[in-house]
């Protein structure tokens, strides 16, 4: 402290400024003595300027709001943008209130309805704009810096060509001074040239999202943010990285349409930011009914489907200010909220029931398309209506006819789905079994064609193993083959792994008396496959017939009395949220290999992991078969 004071004394001591000559012409001299050193002088010398001397004042450099002209009234009171142009005509003035009048001008221009084209361009050719814009081109310098900004959107909006004078000279003067901006018209810069291609606009947005992301802490408000999120957050991820933690700080002070635009822009782009989706989650459950639109819950639905976040407090909200908004809702929203509940597995039994019901109701709004996505959102959570002979009379009625004609891969998809539930006729199986129809299937990536080619053995197995009596004499061989991957380069789980070790104790390590990871013709792949005799112990499988192969198995058949095992597997991924229902695509695995005479011992996962050593796995695997068994023996 005593430094930076003998520092300052030292920087004051050789300035000599009038002021302090003319006091120091007044200092009291001593008679007699040594003269008084300059320092002491100085120090009694009064200071003027300081270290401020040579730059203007505060008032000069940032001058207050300029007064209220008449012109600014005339432009309050303005009804049309005729009343615009009057008062700019009437009263003239400088730049910055030419800027203001051209902003008032589009604002009033966007609430007229109606309007030809040719309105549009007499409004560009009037002499009085021409000369608002003629204003702002000469003195562009003196536009202060929020009107300069609301500029640039109102001269978009009027269609202004942008190789327009005004256009140059704003765009310019912007960029020169976008380091002065403030972050909110920073923000409203980045939403306005979003979307842009314009190679001075493409400038201005990549200027304005630099200072953002250099500034981002001055964000104070969660209006900005959301927008920022929603408009200009996939233009710069490092940017979007720093929303997000800003989000995460202003998250208490957003509105329900503030949730939805950041919930909706992470989905969009891909983000599964944990921590904001969970303060976000929070926040909606406080919101009053009132402000929860329909648009907002069903963009909410969305956005945590496409992200697959798991918030049961908020599906159990939604389902609930959804259920009294039923009559009122568009079928394209029915299905749009179906479609993400069954991505996040999360089944609703009385909202699913009142989907059913909107469809019985308006089944003529419903398009070929939403009705295709509705069946498979309800195959998916393997949901059957309360009123099915009613529901699916009319989805019967409404495919025939239409089904053939659908696009190959959604032929597949809606007839796969009819297949879960239970509804697929033979005459919508036999028309996928066409050779044509298979070779449609093999365009595309290996991965979608192996999946596509497994949904059509699941197909042609309901149509083997439910109806059995339509089966057609010859099926194409390329639908038979099983994919070259299936089951075979995947990992084991823990689960299934455990289940190896403990099938293979229990057979005693001879490996012909055990099969695991089985593929079968129809497009099932079984864990474990044992055959027991009457005694309930493992028989040789290699010599047995076993007509779920490809191969067709050994020369045997399966004695009397013994009994054919196989061992499912059960993951937290088969099961509905908060469930213990499995999915659709396993109920039907369970009944096909069911009707091809297994004998199904599941497990679990949920139980497996209270196990904890091998001998408790071995017994449980023991109790689980012997039950199995005793069950089918009393049927």
């Amino acid at each position: 402290m005593t430094s930076r004071l003998l520092g300052r004394c030292a920087r004051l001591l050789p300035r000599a400024t009038p002021q302090a000559s003319a006091t120091a012409a007044f200092l009291p001299t001593p008679a007699t003595g040594p003269a008084e050193p300059l320092w002491a002088q100085a120090w009694r010398q009064p200071v003027v300027k300081g270290l401020c001397e040579g730059r203007s004042s505060f008032k000069e450099e940032y001058p207050i709001e300029p007064k209220r002209t008449q012109l600014d009234e005339l432009l309050e009171r303005a009804q049309s943008p005729q009343d615009v142009l009057q008062a700019w005509a009437a009263q003239g003035g400088k730049a910055n209130q030419a800027a203001k009048t051209l902003v008032q001008l589009v604002r009033l221009a966007g609430r007229e309805k109606g309007g030809a084209k040719m309105d549009q361009f007499e409004l560009l050719n009037d002499p009085r704009l021409l000369d608002i814009m003629d204003t702002v081109t000469a003195q562009v310098a003196s536009v202060w810096n929020g009107t300069l900004v609301s500029l640039l959107r109102s001269l978009s909006t009027l269609r202004v060509p942008p190789t327009a004078a005004v256009q140059h000279s704003i765009q310019t003067e912007v960029l020169w001074r976008v380091r002065r901006l403030s972050y909110k018209q920073l923000a409203f810069l980045a939403d306005w040239g979003a979307g842009r291609n314009g190679q001075m606009e493409v400038l201005l947005v990549s200027a304005a999202l630099k200072q953002l992301e250099l500034r981002w802490t001055e964000i104070a408000d969660a209006r900005t943010v959301s927008t920022l999120m929603a408009r200009a957050g996939h233009l710069s991820p490092a940017l979007m990285d720093r929303l997000e933690d800003k989000a995460l700080e202003l998250a208490e002070g957003f509105g329900a349409e503030d949730i939805r635009r950041v919930s909706v822009s992470l989905a969009s782009q891909g983000r599964r930011s944990v921590p904001l989706l969970r303060a976000l989650s929070y926040h909606f459950l406080q919101k009053p009914s009132t402000d929860l639109t329909t648009p907002l819950l069903l963009d909410l639905a969305y956005a945590y489907g496409k992200l697959n976040f798991h918030h049961s407090q908020v599906f159990q909200r939604l389902a609930a200010e959804l259920l009294p908004r039923m009559p009122e809702i568009s079928s394209a929203d029915v299905t749009r909220c179906a479609k993400s509940l069954a991505f996040l597995k999360w089944l609703h039994l009385p909202l699913f029931e009142a989907f059913a019901e909107h469809y019985s109701v308006n089944s003529q709004k419903y398009s070929t398309l939403q009705l295709c996505n509705l069946l498979m959102s309800l195959a998916r959570l393997n949901f059957q209506p309360s009123k099915g002979e009613e529901f699916y009379k009319k989805v019967h009625s409404a495919l025939e006819g239409v089904l053939p004609s659908l696009e190959a891969f959604l032929q597949t998809d809606v007839v796969w789905s009819l297949c879960v539930l239970q509804q697929a006729k033979p005459q919508h199986i036999t028309a996928l079994t066409q050779h044509t129809h298979v070779a449609k299937l093999s365009e595309g990536s290996l991965s979608r064609v192996e999946n596509y080619r497994l949904k059509l053995l699941h197909i042609i197995a309901t149509l083997q193993l439910e109806h059995p009596e339509s089966l057609s004499s010859t099926l194409p061989t390329e639908a038979m083959l099983l994919p070259s991957t299936l089951g075979r380069d995947s990992p084991l789980s823990p689960l299934q792994t455990g289940l190896k070790g403990a099938l293979g104790n229990l057979v005693g390590g001879k490996a012909e008396a055990l099969r695991t990871g089985v593929n079968t013709i129809y497009g099932w792949t079984i864990d474990g496959e044992l055959v027991v005799d009457s005694e309930n112990k493992p028989m040789d499988l290699v010599t047995l017939t076993a007509p779920h192969l490809p191969g067709g198995g050994g020369a045997k058949s399966l004695p009397e009395g013994a009994c054919r095992l196989a061992f499912l597997t059960w993951e937290f991924p088969n099961y509905g949220s908060r469930s213990k229902d499995l999915l659709g695509r396993f109920t039907m695995m369970r009944r096909h290999l069911k009707l091809a005479g297994f004998i199904l011992v599941e497990v679990p996962y949920y139980e497996w992991l209270e196990l904890k050593s091998d001998w408790q796995k071995g017994a449980y695997v023991k109790d689980k078969m012997g039950k199995a068994i005793a069950e089918e023996m009393a049927k």
